[in-house]
């Protein structure tokens, strides 16, 4: 998404619409996110611990998942309106195929997220008390 930018008359680049700069920063934040998740998995596996074992781990990672799972799709979906619309009224070029992309990869995060969230509840629901 961030290097969907043309060059030529219009000089159009995906910061120039909120619809995009909303899809990008929510997929950051997810990013990043996922990145800590991971992390912390990969520090599990290897010291049978977790980085916080603190037992509100369980609410936070059902939170997080589920947040930003619907941050996703509300991302994506306002964007690929804005690419429908621009579509709509000038037709197809390459800024709206990479913009298309990018949504689409978008969406698969959201159903990355949605699977992980519903682990997290299992998580959550099937957790050691002690």
């Amino acid at each position: 998404m961030a290097a969907d930018k043309t060059q030529g008359w219009s000089g159009d680049s995906f910061d120039r619409y909120k619809e995009y700069r909303y899809c990008l920063s929510m997929t950051v934040i997810a990013f990043v996110y996922s990145g800590f998740q991971a992390c912390d998995l990969a520090y599990h596996l290897v010291t049978q611990k977790h980085m916080f074992s603190n037992h509100s781990r369980y609410h936070l990672n059902f939170f997080m998942d589920q947040v930003l799972a619907y941050l996703l799709m509300s991302a994506s979906s306002s964007a690929a309106t804005r690419v429908d619309d621009w579509q709509s009224n000038w037709g197809k070029d390459e800024f709206t195929e990479m913009a298309s992309a990018s949504i689409g990869m978008s969406f698969l995060a959201f159903v990355a997220f949605a699977f992980s969230s519903l682990i997290s509840g299992y998580n959550l629901c099937n957790r050691n008390p002690a």
